[in-house]
Parts: structure tokens; C-alpha cells; sequence
């Protein structure tokens, strides 16, 4: 997947935790929580979420790396598995 169909899978996945979202007014850079009503349980419903949606296995000591959307795109886009051949 590339890093836009990455981008877009997981703003899917927040619009179903978070349906009041709008993902445009999103800064990338920042972290939901401050940038959205996104509580504890929000977090950890959207990242299993996001292992189930990607097929990746997110570890807990990784969802840190995972609390805004360019986190999440790098992250995910790192755990793919490389490409064959």
C-alpha cells in the first residue's frame, strides 16, 4: 500500500471511532487528542482497529508512535512486509 491508500484507510478507520471528525481540518502532525474529542478508550478502540483494518499487529509499547495521522502512516508503512522479488 502506499503511503496515500495508508493515509486514507486510517482516516476511515478514525471517522468510525470518531464519526464527528472532519478529516480535513486534521494537522497531521499534531496528535488526535489535541485536536479531537479522543479519550483513552477512543484511542485504544481505533488502534485495534487499525491492526484489524491493516492485518498489522500493533504491540502496546507501539501505540504511542501512533497518536496522529503521520505517525500512523509512518508507522503502518513501515511495518509492511517488503515486497517480493
Amino acid at each position: 500500500m502506499s503511503e496515500a491508500e495508508i493515509e486514507a484507510m486510517v482516516l476511515e478507520v478514525l471517522a468510525q471511532v470518531a464519526p464527528n471528525v472532519d478529516a480535513a481540518s486534521l494537522d497531521p502532525e499534531v496528535a488526535f487528542r489535541d485536536q479531537i474529542e479522543f479519550d483513552s478508550l477512543d484511542f485504544l478502540n481505533f488502534v485495534i482497529a487499525l491492526g484489524e483494518r491493516s492485518g498489522i499487529k500493533i504491540s502496546e509499547i507501539d501505540y504511542p508512535k501512533l497518536a496522529s495521522l503521520r505517525g500512523c502512516v509512518g508507522y503502518l508503512t513501515a511495518q509492511q512486509p517488503a515486497a517480493a522479488g
